[in-house]
Parts: C-alpha cells; sequence; structure tokens
C-alpha cells in the first residue's frame, strides 16, 4: 500500500474529476467510492483512484477550501507529442499560468490550471529517466517563502526510506526571489518523490486545506508518532487533520479504516463516521468499538 496519498478536496466534482483525471493516463483505474451521509458537509463522496501507478484520493465536500498553485502536480512526459496531448486536455476551460513554449530547463513545459482550479506542469524530460510519473510539488510563497530547504530537510527526518535530490538555487539576479534560496528541488518521502520551491513574486493564494497528504498508518504508535511530530496549529486538529509548521495539511490516517469504509453494512459505516467525526487524532480502538457495536 502506498504510504502516502495525495488528497484532493472538492465542492462537489469529485466524480466526474476522477473520471477526467483517469482519462489523462494509461492504466488509471478507479480502486473505492464511497458515500458518506449525515457528515457537516452533509452527503460526501470519497473516491480513491491509481494514476499513473500512484493513488490520489478525491473528496466532494462542499466550496469550503479552493485549489491553489501553491501545490501543483508535475507531470513528467517522454515527448513533446504528449505534452502537447496532455496540455490540450487540461487546458480546455483552464487558464495558463505559465504558456506551453521552450524554456531552459525543457524543450516543452507549461504550467496549467484545469477546469476544476488544480495546478498541473506538464514537462519534456528529454533523455532524463521518468521514475515517477506525477509529482507533488510544494511552493512556498508570502510569510512562507525561503522555507523550502527548512521544510524538506525537516520531512525527510520525520518519514523513512527518504532522501533529499538535486537542489538548485536562485542567483544574485533572480529578484525578487532572494539568492540562495530554492528554485526547484526534489525530494523522496516513503520512496515517493516530491518537489519544492520558493517563490518571493506576489501570490493572492498559500498553502490550504484543499490539497493534503494522507499518511496511512497500521498501528496506534505511528498514529501518535506522526501526529506529535507533523501538527504545530491545535486549532486545526480535526479528524485526523493537522497543519505542520509550515501551514501545510496532513492526514495521519490507520489502515484499517479503508476496511472500514468500504464496507456495504450502512449500519456500521454510520457507526464509525459519527465516531471519526468527534476525533481530532484518530484512536483506532475507538473506531473499531464503534465499527463493532
Amino acid at each position: 500500500m502506498q504510504k502516502i496519498v495525495t488528497h484532493l478536496w472538492f465542492d462537489k466534482e469529485a466524480d466526474e474529476a476522477s473520471k477526467f483525471y483517469m482519462s489523462l493516463f494509461e492504466g488509471s483505474k478507479l480502486k473505492d467510492k464511497t458515500i458518506l451521509n449525515d457528515t457537516p458537509s452533509g452527503s460526501v463522496d470519497m473516491i480513491t483512484v491509481e494514476l499513473a501507478g500512484q493513488e490520489f484520493m478525491l473528496l466532494s465536500a462542499g466550496p469550503l477550501f479552493k485549489f491553489t498553485p501553491a501545490v501543483s502536480f508535475l507531470i513528467a512526459c517522454s515527448s513533446v507529442s504528449e505534452v502537447e496531448r496532455l496540455w490540450g486536455k487540461l487546458i480546455e476551460n483552464g487558464a495558463a499560468l505559465m504558456g506551453l513554449n521552450a524554456y531552459p530547463f525543457s524543450e516543452k513545459f507549461g504550467w496549467v490550471m484545469d477546469k476544476y482550479g488544480l495546478s498541473w506542469q506538464v514537462m519534456y524530460m528529454g533523455d532524463f529517466e521518468i521514475k515517477q510519473k506525477i509529482t507533488p510539488t510544494l511552493m512556498f510563497v508570502g510569510d512562507q517563502c525561503g522555507n523550502a530547504e527548512d521544510a524538506i530537510r525537516f520531512y525527510t527526518t520525520v518519514f523513512e526510506h527518504s532522501s533529499v535530490g538535486n537542489m538548485y538555487r536562485y542567483g544574485e539576479d533572480a529578484a525578487p526571489d532572494k539568492a540562495h534560496t530554492i528554485q526547484h528541488v526534489d525530494f523522496v518521502l516513503e520512496n515517493q518523490t516530491f518537489a519544492a520551491m520558493d517563490s518571493a513574486h506576489e501570490h493572492n493564494f498559500t498553502f490550504n486545506e484543499a490539497i493534503s497528504l494522507m499518511v496511512m498508518c497500521d498501528t496506534q504508535e505511528e498514529i501518535d508518532y506522526y501526529w506529535d511530530k507533523l501538527s504545530a496549529v491545535p486549532e486545526a486538529e480535526q479528524c485526523g487533520w493537522l497543519k505542520d509548521k509550515y501551514g501545510f495539511s496532513w492526514q495521519i490516517v490507520p489502515t484499517i479504516m479503508n476496511e472500514m469504509m468500504q464496507t456495504k453494512n450502512a449500519t456500521k459505516l454510520a457507526q464509525v463516521t459519527e465516531a471519526f467525526l468527534e476525533m481530532k487524532k484518530f484512536d483506532i480502538a475507538e473506531l473499531i468499538k464503534a465499527y463493532e457495536k
């Protein structure tokens, strides 16, 4: 099972968006769809898909959060024609953030916000070996600008099977970006690749709960460990969610909840839903008790 799963919060488009994203990548598939009733957001769709071998969870839970380019998804392409195909699909009813063009770092690259507001970087990789098709990319802006290096070094101490890759820094002539801050860095957490950058340009956005990372935990000890390491904003703790010291959102989730959420027994599903909605940090024993009563 994938240890860290990207979670996307939609207003009501999760089902539609999941089908659209699966159409973009070969070998994609629907893994699970669950409807939770009687939540603070009413009826909620929870959809798990596999895109290019990577799991994503999409949630329809009301218009509480909006996607921003503070988190984007870099698609590594093996040909210029693949870049152009994906760009054509993603730009439809969307908007270009960086036009599809040749850049010093790639023969063909574009940064696009799709029709749901989710941001993608589509990049021809040339001779570079593609080990992971989609890379979640964090952009540190505003008060967090300049913290990219500190953040990834922190994250790589929290998670196992982690490393920091190539780090590219801004030069002296990169104003408004400060020299030596991070232009781009890739890093690995639990054998999954992520990327990060600083941007000192004026942005009207930052991290929010629309995009979070779910950490799947087998034991209560694991849940306690990640919660203690990552949670830095007590008022943000709710239903397994937390915010770290950089304002980024995580969900610390017991793997057993996947089995519980997939039950066809409506009573058991309602019982465990009622139980977890009252929790901040998840308690596996209490969830099992609620499920089995």
